[in-house]
């Protein structure tokens, strides 16, 4: 069921990717919980003289993939780096045209980088790059690297909704 505020904030669609951010940001979270604990593992191998071989390339697509998750879920809650500063003053009109700007190079940032992101892929995939240690292919950390993109994508076209309602002197925040 859709609640008022739901209505007031862009509707169904983007409640549905807010819901989605929040669990691919969990899903950010579980992968940067596993890089904290492959890195325990290793710290506490180190110790006790044995090694832990490939930590430092898991390491590496594991915060890769978890950063990205993290993306669309900052976009929809408004959690992106603000220069409050500027703003403090601005009525909630100037404060959304605002918004509504970041929203729109957000977007057009996210589509640029799938489109790179993409052909990223194809050339990993296609000359079979992989880990030096343990021959993962890179290829792999890509996919939620894309996903993650194409939500950040949906949630500033959320936000551009929203915002620009707003901007226009429609719904004011809720």
């Amino acid at each position: 069921m859709q609640t008022t505020q739901d209505k007031a904030r862009g509707g169904a669609f983007c409640a549905a990717v807010r819901k989605l951010a929040t669990l691919w940001a969990l899903f950010g979270g579980v992968v940067l919980l596993l890089v904290v604990g492959i890195n325990m593992v290793s710290v506490i191998g180190t110790l006790f003289g044995m090694s832990f071989p490939g930590d430092f390339e898991l390491t590496e697509m594991g915060v890769a993939v978890a950063a990205f998750a993290f993306l669309p879920f900052c976009q929809v809650s408004g959690a992106n780096v603000t220069a409050d500063i500027f703003t403090a003053g601005a009525s909630p009109r100037w404060v959304a045209r605002f918004t509504f700007l970041g929203a729109l190079v957000a977007f057009v940032f996210g589509v640029i980088l799938i489109w790179r992101m993409f052909h990223g892929l194809i050339d990993q995939r296609a000359y079979d790059y992989t880990t030096a240690i343990l021959a993962v292919p890179i290829w792999y950390a890509f996919v939620p690297v894309l996903a993650s993109l194409a939500l950040l994508c949906l949630a500033a076209l959320c936000t551009l909704i929203e915002e620009g309602r707003v901007a226009r002197g429609g719904d004011a925040h809720v």
